[in-house]
């Protein structure tokens, strides 16, 4: 298998709402997008939302309670002062901002929002690591 990563897909209990909050960061939902599911094109992937019920019915599992799952989405910023207008734009937008930013223990300073339905993002800035000019994300080699 390539180690590479293509979609990523929320459930969402409400697609237009969560549409909507995505839109008003300033994201472009794709022509792809029906009423049932959004598509955004981020840097070298998708972003979906699908409704959280379509979505457990397609994967043939229960739909469980929301809440922490173990996982993160993750912004990385070009700075500090970006973490901390990325993390203020979600929450006029109506996300819930979960963790202040703060420096971090390893060296970078990150802090978190959890979009309408409770998915977790983390905003950081890391020092260590390189951003090209799309927002590609580059690891020391």
């Amino acid at each position: 298998m390539d180690q590479r990563l293509t979609l990523v897909t929320l459930g969402v209990a409400d697609v237009a709402r969560s549409r909507a909050f995505y839109e008003r960061l300033g994201w472009k939902a794709s022509s792809a997008s029906q009423d049932s599911v959004a598509f955004f094109q981020m840097v070298g992937m998708v972003l979906a939302l699908w409704g959280r019920q379509d979505l457990a019915d397609d994967a043939q599992v229960a739909n469980s309670t929301p809440g922490f799952s173990g996982v993160a989405l993750a912004f990385n910023a070009r700075s500090e002062a970006e973490v901390d207008s990325v993390l203020a734009e979600a929450v006029r937008a109506g996300g819930r901002l979960v963790r202040a930013a703060h420096k971090t223990f390893w060296g970078g300073y990150s802090g978190y929002f959890a979009d309408p339905d409770g998915h977790l993002w983390e905003v950081a800035h890391n020092p260590f690591w390189h951003l090209d000019e799309r927002g590609a994300l580059h690891l020391p080699v």
